[in-house]
């Protein structure tokens, strides 16, 4: 049995892990809160953005607290197709969610398989993730603390989704974040508990691209993208903020003045 080390480069890897998953969860969410107050091509729009912010951060969170996973008598290496195929599966499995949440219609359904959705996207991601893991030896999970980390990601996901949909103000929204971000982090920290390796002896060299070579770069990336586009979305109008643009525009014949 292999002796395994979750942190290995100390605190900063989970923490600095889970500030990405609030990053993306903020984000997230409130573009979710966005789409609903928008119609048309723009909620469509917002939505997309919504995937995109959480699946990145969520598979941001997932592999920043890998960089501190060590397996004692064996180098560990990533399959770059099935690392890439976590983060195209976590965008689209919590897409189908955010936009079950976007159009679903009464606000119980939109958590119930909004948060679903979303959950198992965090689940995907973490075990296609752990799947591209490379080393010399055998991976083996406890069922129980498997499905224990769906559970986590599921009801914590719908949990930040009530809050962010029903809810209103910067408090409600910090605090849907910060609970999603826990989901996410509780949800990975479970699943490596459920992780035993048993390691073998080889000289074989192992295949795949090194954590500093290629998670890192592309951790970089994805934080990039994510502060970027919290940007773009503080500095973007509302719906009501643009609707009160268009009336202040419009000439002023054109404005209907109360009858006297």
């Amino acid at each position: 049995m292999g002796h395994m080390q979750h942190m290995d480069g100390g605190w900063i890897t989970p923490v600095l892990s889970y500030v990405m998953a609030v990053v993306g969860a903020a984000l997230g969410l409130r573009c979710t809160v966005r789409a609903l107050a928008a119609g048309g091509r723009a909620r469509r729009n917002w939505l997309i953005t919504a995937s995109a912010a959480i699946g990145a951060g969520i598979w941001t969170m997932h592999f920043i607290a890998m960089l501190g996973y060590k397996v004692e008598g064996t180098a560990i290496r990533y399959d770059i197709p099935l690392t890439l195929l976590s983060l195209a599966v976590a965008i689209a499995v919590v897409g189908a969610g955010v936009f079950i949440a976007g159009y679903g219609g009464s606000r119980a359904r939109a958590v119930l398989l909004g948060g679903l959705g979303t959950g198992l996207g965090v689940a995907a991601m973490h075990y296609i993730g752990m799947s591209a893991v490379e080393l010399n030896g055998s991976i083996a999970y406890d069922p129980t603390l498997v499905a224990a980390s769906v559970v986590i990601a599921v009801v914590a996901a719908s949990a930040a989704l009530w809050a962010a949909l029903a809810v209103r103000g910067p408090v409600a929204a910090a605090v849907a974040a910060l609970v999603m971000g826990l989901a996410v982090s509780s949800m990975h920290y479970t699943g490596m508990a459920a992780v035993s390796v048993s390691v073998t002896a080889s000289t074989e060299p192992l295949g795949g691209a090194s954590a500093p070579a290629f998670i890192l770069p592309m951790a970089v990336v994805l934080g990039s993208f994510l502060f970027l586009t919290c940007a773009f979305v503080a500095l973007s109008p509302t719906a009501r903020e643009s609707a009160e643009n268009a009336a202040a525009a419009r000439p002023l014949h054109e404005v209907e003045l109360p009858a006297t």
